[in-house]
């Protein structure tokens, strides 16, 4: 049985020595991650299903903004889910060190996460939403940079499950971030949906670039970042290509992605070198 340090009590006048208790937080983790994991998507669910609020993306679904994704492009959601639960499991598992650090802020992200979706859909409040979402950012990305610091210590299929949990939800969240900008700024503004499109693409355009060179240089090297990155980006191309008909706006999508992605991918994702 581990005992404690010897603590004073107020009730006597020598130290005592007390028997710690086994079960710690760290050791609870692992259980955490996975019901979180079975939780995220349970949340998401909950106005489709249960038909409780308004599903989430129903607001500015039809809304023919130039900067959002066509909506079959979320379904990104449910290989983040996926990997998040594949590596709740794995940490349940096997319990090694770095998983416990790595998925302390993962599952943080995670609640994080559910309270987003649970306020997407009950409140269904933009500037609330887009508040939100700066939590899971934060919390994600601390993971990220977490396990990018242990890149060098040998590779396994465990630590690439941890890539992809960390990578792609960090990902996407900037993705989820740049999107909303343009909308907050419709709302309080009292723009319309295709107002002033190729300003509202320059600002969603103009956070992922930022938000990526953050990314790449201070927090992770991580290829899947970038995947979900452009996925996004990808689904803005198609949604002004196939719907709003601006394929200008398309096409200057396609060549400002194609810069962001091979910038941070040739000189800012390989750990080296960094544009300055």
């Amino acid at each position: 049985m581990p005992v404690c340090l010897a603590f004073f009590q107020f009730d006597a006048i020598f130290f005592r020595h007390k028997p710690c208790n086994t079960v710690t937080m760290k050791s609870r983790l692992p259980l955490f991650l996975v019901v979180l994991g079975i939780l995220q998507p349970l949340s998401g669910a909950l106005a489709p299903v249960l038909g409780i609020g308004t599903p989430i993306g129903e607001a500015t679904r039809g809304l023919q903004a130039p900067e959002q994704p066509l909506p079959a492009y979320f379904s990104i959601w449910s290989l983040i889910f996926g990997a998040y639960i594949a590596f709740a499991y794995t940490a349940w598992r096997h319990r090694e060190p770095w998983m416990l650090r790595v998925g302390a802020p993962l599952a943080a992200a995670g609640l994080a996460n559910i309270v987003w979706m649970l306020s997407a859909q009950l409140i269904a409040l933009q500037r609330v939403d887009f508040v939100l979402l700066f939590p899971i950012a934060t919390l994600s990305w601390t993971a990220a940079a977490r396990f990018d610091r242990m890149r060098g210590m040998g590779g396994s299929p465990q630590k690439l499950v941890a890539d992809a949990a960390t990578g792609l939800l960090s990902g996407w969240i900037l993705v989820a971030i740049g999107i909303s900008v343009p909308l907050v700024i419709r709302g309080l503004a009292g723009y319309g949906p295709t107002d002033l499109p190729w300003q509202m693409l320059w600002i969603f355009l103009g956070t992922v670039a930022l938000g990526s060179w953050v990314y790449a240089r201070y927090i992770s090297r991580s290829l899947w970042f970038f995947a979900a990155l452009a996925w996004g980006l990808l689904g803005v191309i198609a949604n002004n290509w196939m719907v709003t008909g601006m394929e200008w706006l398309a096409i200057m999508t396609a060549v400002s992605g194609s810069l962001i992605l091979g910038l941070r991918l040739l000189r800012g994702a390989d750990g080296t070198t960094v544009p300055a």
